[in-house]
């Protein structure tokens, strides 16, 4: 069983149904999408401006306590070229966006029994709609991040143009765990209060607010054991150092985004059935 996941035949076709599936259900993807995000606001009265105050409130409490309240100098050099501000948001936007895809996604099947129950209804679609939803927060907070690290640090460095790359990977990561938790949560709903636990802790289990030696020695397996450590890397890289810094992070990170998606779509391909009578 172990083995079927890191089939190559079997996660290169799943690539490919994916694919497949995605592209001509894309204008629906886009739909239910748009309504995922503004329609929870409607009648309010700041309405659709919730979708980026929601972020920008929580990643200003984090600068606050991390940036202000606990402050570290760091910077200057060219082992720590930026700020720790910087830091602390190269790595905090790409995790709050997974968190959030994570949190919705894994009610995704369970919470639309209704539509789930319509056999012509693509139910794929319904943690799919929940990553695209929970990207708002990346473009939202990355766009701010640029922005302060042009204006204060004046600096505009050249890894930037692989952000597109990188959030595409980030894309196929977001969609395979999607797939899997919503699939799990059918058969085990207790799940959905393991990934509240674990979105609680896990910014602490890799190196967002911290830096890696700060981290005693013994400890340090439990960052290198967290995958999320390595797309922490990456965002880092690319915004923070501005060089690769950290090319195994990048391997790692590439190479298990594809394996979440392609496994991930086939565990929730074959689950599928079994939905109808469970939710």
């Amino acid at each position: 069983m172990f083995l079927r996941i890191f089939n190559p035949v079997a996660n290169y076709r799943a690539l490919r149904e994916a694919w497949g599936f995605m592209r001509p259900h894309a204008r629906l993807i886009y739909e239910m999408s748009k309504e995922s995000i503004f329609g929870r606001y409607k009648g309010q009265f700041l309405g659709g401006f919730w979708v980026i105050l929601h972020p920008l409130a929580i990643t200003l409490l984090y600068l606050f306590l991390f940036g202000i309240v606990f402050a570290q100098r760091i910077g200057g050099t060219r082992e720590l070229p930026l700020d720790y501000t910087t830091y602390i948001l190269s790595g905090l936007i790409p995790w709050l966006t997974f968190q959030t895809a994570m949190s919705t996604s894994v009610t995704a099947v369970i919470a639309n029994s209704s539509l789930v129950k319509q056999f012509i209804f693509p139910i794929e679609i319904l943690p799919i709609r929940d990553v695209v939803s929970s990207l708002v927060i990346w473009f939202t907070g990355i766009l701010a991040t640029l922005i302060y690290v042009a204006a204060s640090q004046q600096v505009v460095m050249a890894t930037w143009a692989l952000l597109p790359l990188v959030l595409l990977v980030q894309i196929l990561a977001m969609l395979g765990v999607a797939f899997i938790l919503s699939a799990v949560a059918v058969f085990f709903k207790d799940i959905k209060d393991f990934v509240q636990l674990f979105s609680l802790v896990a910014i602490f289990l890799m190196p967002v607010v911290f830096l890696p030696g700060w981290v005693p020695e013994i400890f340090r397996p439990i960052i290198w054991a967290n995958p999320f450590t390595y797309m922490t890397w990456v965002y880092q890289d690319v915004i923070y150092f501005g060089r690769i810094a950290h090319p195994w992070a990048w391997v790692i990170f590439f190479a298990w985004s594809i394996l979440a998606f392609a496994g991930g779509y086939r565990l929730f391909k074959r689950t599928k059935p079994m939905f109808g009578s469970l939710v």
